[in-house]
């Protein structure tokens, strides 16, 4: 059937070139963003999907933050009882000194002078912060934490997150610095004021220090033990968060990310189509002109 009004196979030629342009569009679309996904029509499940593992990585990235926060306060820390146990290793060994028989008590004052001056150090360590949070347990009167206020160990904790959901936690100690000696009276190692803690102007006060010191140099290694564990394990839990996060990217890819290869060999299929389409829509108009000899 010839016909006037009705161009069938031009119609046809157009709508097969009006989707071939749609699809070029997208390939283009798809090779120029590198998304497969650029909008909810293109895959609307594949985004929902896609939509929550974005998130999850977000939050797995805050969370690996935190925790490298953590390890550095607990870092920190550890330099502080490392500068600590320096103080205390001079402070037995000016004990240790002054127990020498062949020194006078004049000669055991020189070294008391020195030894208050690192009691002074040492009990400024207690004020010590990382971001204005406390490094170390809760301070007393005068910057002093008080035999009574805690036990060897820990005087807090503070909890750290190690999944990006909340579900799992570390907690970190802030140790107890201010008490090193597990006895009480001369055992408060770094009294505020001179007539206090460790004591070396006479023989027997000298043989005393060095007993508390070796009892507070004990403990202090068990602080720095502590927070050893504590570096590994959020050590270990930053690890697995950099695992989790290159597991949750690399399953976002396989959804939301175009695959070149392919698209690029789409890209030219569909220009292939479109100058065919073309071509095709410009062969059907012209059939139309066979009308005309019959009218003749």
């Amino acid at each position: 059937m010839i016909s006037i009004n009705t161009n069938t196979a031009s119609s046809m030629a157009a709508y097969n070139l009006g989707s071939t342009n749609v699809n070029l569009q997208k390939s283009l679309q798809r090779l120029s963003s590198g998304s497969r996904i650029n909008s909810s029509i293109d895959d609307a499940g594949g985004l929902a999907v896609s939509m929550k593992l974005s998130a999850s990585i977000r939050r797995t990235e805050a969370t690996q933050a935190n925790v490298n926060n953590a390890i550095s306060f607990l870092q920190t820390q550890d330099g502080v009882l490392k500068n600590a146990d320096k103080v205390l290793v001079r402070m037995a060994e000016l004990a240790s000194l002054a127990t020498d028989v062949t020194k006078s008590d004049d000669d055991r004052e020189l070294y008391q002078t020195e030894v208050n001056g690192l009691k002074q150090q040492l009990n400024s360590m207690l004020s010590e912060e990382f971001n204005g949070v406390n490094i170390f347990g809760t301070t007393g009167e005068n910057g002093y934490v008080a035999a009574t206020t805690a036990s060897i160990g820990t005087a807090g904790s503070l909890t750290v997150y190690t999944s990006e959901d909340g579900t799992q936690s570390v907690d970190i100690s802030q140790l107890y610095l201010g008490y090193l000696s597990s006895t009480n009276g001369v055992g408060a190692i770094a009294s505020p004021d001179t007539a206090g803690g460790i004591q070396v102007g006479t023989a027997d006060d000298a043989i005393t220090a060095v007993a508390t010191l070796t009892t507070a140099i004990q403990n202090l290694a068990t602080l720095r033990a502590t927070n050893g564990s504590q570096q590994s394990r959020l050590t270990f839990a930053a690890d697995m968060l950099s695992i989790n996060k290159v597991n949750l990217e690399s399953a976002n890819s396989r959804i939301a990310d175009v695959d070149i290869a392919s698209e690029s060999a789409n890209l030219a299929r569909f220009n292939i189509l479109q100058q065919a389409g073309t071509a095709m829509l410009a062969q059907a108009n012209m059939s139309q002109q066979s009308v005309l000899r019959l009218l003749v």
